[in-house]
């Protein structure tokens, strides 16, 4: 007769004490900070979109639609846990912010000086982070994975629990 191991339930599945069990200090001494940019965000979202509500006009400037700089798609994830989905929303929105803000700087800088810079090598950076592919199979280790997409990130190499922050 096998032993039956008992399965875990899947990430999305988890409740709150679960969650809380599997927090690190380390989130909890800087979450206030992470979320605390959601104001100035916001404030940068409406006063780009105001910026250029008020001033493309006058220049005939297209104006730069704000929808489509929103990829709120990550809470079809079913690797996700519901901590995880609102941390992933609130990541979307900012990005979103970023990317929107940078395309209403390209659009101004465009129309007012559109020379080429000499140097100019902003999105290489961010494109050298590593990501977890969209769809995963079925019992994909969201966990695990983004432990170790951290590490690579960080250049630490894995920690034993004990010593883990």
């Amino acid at each position: 007769m096998t032993a039956q191991v008992p399965q875990q339930a899947p990430n999305n599945a988890l409740g709150l004490w679960a969650l809380v069990l599997r927090l690190r200090p380390v989130n909890i001494i800087t979450g206030p900070l992470i979320y605390g940019m959601v104001v100035p965000l916001v404030f940068l979202d409406v006063s780009v979109w105001i910026y250029q509500f008020v001033c493309f006009p006058i220049y005939k400037i297209p104006r730069i639609a704000r929808a489509p700089f929103n990829a709120f798609d990550r809470q079809e994830l079913r690797y996700l846990d519901w901590v995880s989905k609102a941390h992933c929303s609130y990541c979307a929105y900012a990005m979103g912010v970023a990317a929107f803000a940078s395309a209403v700087i390209q659009a101004t800088e465009a129309y007012f000086c559109p020379i080429k810079h000499q140097h100019k090598q902003l999105a290489a950076i961010a494109s050298a982070v590593p990501y977890v592919e969209f769809e995963e199979p079925e019992g994909f280790d969201y966990a695990a994975k983004l432990e170790a997409l951290r590490q690579l990130q960080t250049g630490e190499h894995a920690k034993p629990p004990s010593q883990q922050v």
